[in-house]
């Protein structure tokens, strides 16, 4: 029994704001958050060790550094079940792509994300990229309200995940968000075998990067 990722879809599942997680197979922490630091568009990062901290020891450390948490972006991260992965905090929205490159040397690369507090709105979205090109991505909502809400990618792949939302009852016009959202990341957690340590992410202290411009 494993953690899932459907917990993500949970209001504030792991701060004020969304979420921001990249799962990996075929990277080790540090060069994961290498990747994700040269994946920024809008500026040059950097990757700066800070210890090991908990997410409000992280926030502290990014209000230390900048002044106020939302001015800077950093990264916890960690092993579990066979993934790497990297979880985001602070001014994070909008600031990375999803750059199929984050994947290259035959890596595996997932990136679920949500911008929770997002006015707009802007969707949940997911991205998969292998060894460099995106194998799928699309919105978790499964609407038109952020690009054309359709699983797009390798055209193999893809029908097997419209297959299995399908038998969801997916998409699904009526259903509330958050309930579609839930439903889709039980369904990708399940398919690939997606796993993120709820409690890890929660509780315990991480090794801590700060990614500074």
């Amino acid at each position: 029994m494993t953690d899932g990722i459907a917990w993500l879809a949970e209001p504030q599942s792991i701060a004020f704001g969304g979420y921001s997680v990249t799962l990996a197979r075929g990277l080790g922490v540090e060069a994961l958050a290498a990747r994700i630091a040269a994946s920024a568009e809008w500026s040059e990062r950097t990757v700066e060790p800070v210890g090991e901290l908990t997410g409000d020891g992280l926030v502290e450390a990014l209000e230390e550094e900048f002044g106020d948490a939302w001015d800077g972006i950093g990264l916890r991260l960690g092993v579990s079940g066979g993934w790497t992965f990297a979880v985001a905090y602070g001014g994070w929205f909008g600031e990375f792509g999803d750059d199929p490159a984050i994947s290259a040397g035959g890596a595996e690369v997932f990136l679920v994300e949500y911008e929770e507090e997002n006015g707009k709105p802007v969707p949940p979205t997911f991205h998969y990229h292998r060894d460099g090109r995106t194998v799928r991505s699309f919105n978790l909502h499964l609407d038109d309200s952020w690009g054309n809400g359709q699983v797009v990618g390798d055209p193999e792949v893809a029908g097997k995940v419209k297959e299995l939302l399908s038998a969801e009852g997916l998409p699904d016009e009526e259903r509330a968000g958050r309930d579609v959202h839930r439903t889709v990341l039980g369904v990708l957690e399940r398919h690939f075998g997606l796993t993120l340590p709820r409690a890890m992410v929660l509780e315990a202290p991480l090794p801590a990067v700060l990614l500074a411009d």
